[in-house]
């Protein structure tokens, strides 16, 4: 009896440990990236929605190259979102008090995908916490909106362009 019981936990062990692996070695990433402005006279301590075109996926490419499609893809989540000011170079985030962003398609809800609130930055680079939420039908997509809301804590004396630099950890399945 001792012995069937460490064979079956070794097994399952085992096979836990496999299962872990192949989906280490089906992992890769998705980089997307976007830019949007930030105007002169925004509104002080009061969320406004910043315009953020479209973003044009190449994940049937990426999913491609990673030698799997979007029907064997398991799970899709936003490892890092990475916000940097462009224009003009020597602006830094001090400006702003918060940012949310929000992802959608034509044929799914819209969802949080990022944010980070009381900002004290001095830097023209920002990181913004992910949510957990699970990415899969926005990521196999061919296009996705993202929209962008940010409360301001100083009036902009100039326009402010910020890209934000996208990056999914997708998971699929081998067969």
């Amino acid at each position: 009896m001792k012995t069937k019981t460490i064979v079956i936990t070794s097994l399952i062990l085992l096979l836990t440990i496999a299962c872990s692996e192949v989906d280490k070695l089906l992992t890769f990433t998705i980089s997307e990236e976007t830019s949007f402005k930030i105007g002169v006279g925004t509104s002080l301590n009061t969320p406004f929605e910043v315009p953020t075109p479209d973003v044009t996926t190449n994940s049937s490419a990426e999913f491609k190259n990673n030698n799997t499609s979007a029907d064997l893809v398991k799970n899709v989540k936003l490892k890092e979102l990475k916000l940097t000011i462009t224009d003009p170079v020597d602006k830094t985030f001090s400006f702003v008090k918060s940012v949310h962003m929000y992802i959608s398609t034509n044929s799914s809800d819209e969802i949080e995908l990022a944010y980070q609130d009381n900002i004290s930055s001095t830097s023209n680079t920002i990181n913004l916490t992910c949510t957990s939420q699970k990415l899969d039908n926005y990521i196999k997509a061919s296009s996705f909106k993202i929209r962008t809301s940010v409360t301001t804590k100083e009036t902009l004396s100039k326009e402010v362009t910020v890209k934000a630099n996208m990056n999914f950890e997708v998971t699929a399945d081998p067969f």
